[in-house]
């Protein structure tokens, strides 16, 4: 490993890469904040899957956000080749001076030979080709599990950048459309701001799901205790039938948004929420950014790498030793049961503690 820090006042274009899925996107967006705050001359730009974009779309430190559509590998091998050339001569024209990779993506490694910048920061993995690509590896943690934050922000302490305690907040902007869209979506049920709870029980991993019958139970403590209640979803048709089902057994009356709001929809709803409740998902995540008080679900995913980050919140988990196991269920079989075997006693407990305190 190289010692010495990299020339901070020398910085003037960084790509900061991100290739995972929308709530790992947007558990990076401090790294933004700490590199515009340690270098204020430097253009700082995003390279992330193209459906994760929103999750940066308006941070006031990102300068250009360049895109990978997962589809190109489906659309055959010359569509594929015509797009990453484009893509590679956009990121070549910008002459990066760093590139910080925060994944073990084998991209990162031929982006950093490709574009040649004078710094390239990346977590330590074993190979010659890949620690060769790099001019500053980072370990990952052992031991006593880290959050995926503070594992990002490791890229920069590498190269002698350290992070405030301030710089560490999450940073989500869902920008003026969205907010108006939602304001007209709330006025439409005579929902104030801090007037309701959102409820958010799916997940696009079946394994980080609750049952529908517990899902129901709890929808209906909250009505019959006198909450209004904001049910949200993804697009998706599973996931659009999941919320179907749990609304049908509950039987209680709640604004039904499921499906139907972007992910900065998402951000302007969670900002106008006095709590959400949820399972651990990229909703949960834009949620805490969002400033707004958390409950969530966590079964073999672990809350002390991907719980709520810098907000009040409650996780409710059970004791099993076996987790974390971070399996998509219990024996691959896509059903956790230490997540479905949760009580409703125990969600209900928490909203109402959570609640009181906040």
């Amino acid at each position: 490993m190289v010692p010495d820090p990299i020339g901070v006042d020398s910085l003037r274009r960084v790509l900061v890469v991100k290739l995972r899925h929308h709530g790992d996107v947007l558990l990076a967006s401090p790294v933004f904040r700490v590199l515009a705050a340690r270098a204020p001359e430097a253009e700082i730009d995003a390279l992330v899957y193209a459906d994760t974009r929103d999750m940066l779309a308006g941070h006031p430190d990102v300068s250009r956000i360049h895109g990978i559509d997962r589809e190109w590998k489906r659309q055959g091998l010359l569509v594929q080749a015509r797009h990453e050339a484009a893509l590679l001569t956009a990121l070549r024209e910008r002459r990066y001076q760093l590139i910080v990779h925060l994944t073990e993506h084998w991209r990162g490694a031929w982006l950093a030979q490709l574009l040649r910048p004078r710094w390239s920061v990346a977590p330590a993995r074993p190979g010659w080709a890949w620690n060769a690509a790099f001019s500053h590896r980072f370990p990952r943690p052992r031991g006593t599990p880290r959050h995926a934050v503070e594992a990002n922000l490791d890229a920069l302490r590498r190269v002698g950048l350290y992070p405030e305690p301030a710089e560490k907040r999450l940073v989500m902007v869902p920008g003026p459309e969205a907010e108006a869209r939602v304001d007209a979506l709330l006025a439409q049920d005579g929902l104030a701001p801090r007037g309701f709870l959102q409820f958010h029980p799916t997940s696009r991993w079946l394994f980080k799901a609750w049952t529908d019958e517990r899902n129901a139970e709890l929808l209906q403590r909250l009505v019959r205790d006198g909450h209004r209640v904001v049910v949200t979803g993804a697009p998706s048709a599973r996931e659009r039938a999941i919320v179907a089902r749990i609304l049908e057994r509950a039987a209680v009356p709640v604004t039904d948004l499921s499906g139907t709001l972007t992910l900065r929809e998402m951000g302007a709803l969670a900002a106008r929420a006095r709590l959400f409740f949820g399972v651990d998902s990229a909703p949960m995540h834009i949620a805490a950014a969002m400033g707004t008080p958390v409950v969530a679900l966590f079964g073999p995913s672990g809350e002390r790498e991907w719980g709520p980050w810098m907000v009040p919140h409650r996780v409710v988990a059970g004791p099993q030793p076996c987790r974390p196991c971070g399996n998509d269920g219990c024996g691959g079989g896509k059903v956790s049961e230490c997540l479905t075997g949760l009580a409703v006693d125990e969600a209900h407990a928490a909203i109402n503690d959570l609640l009181a305190q906040s």
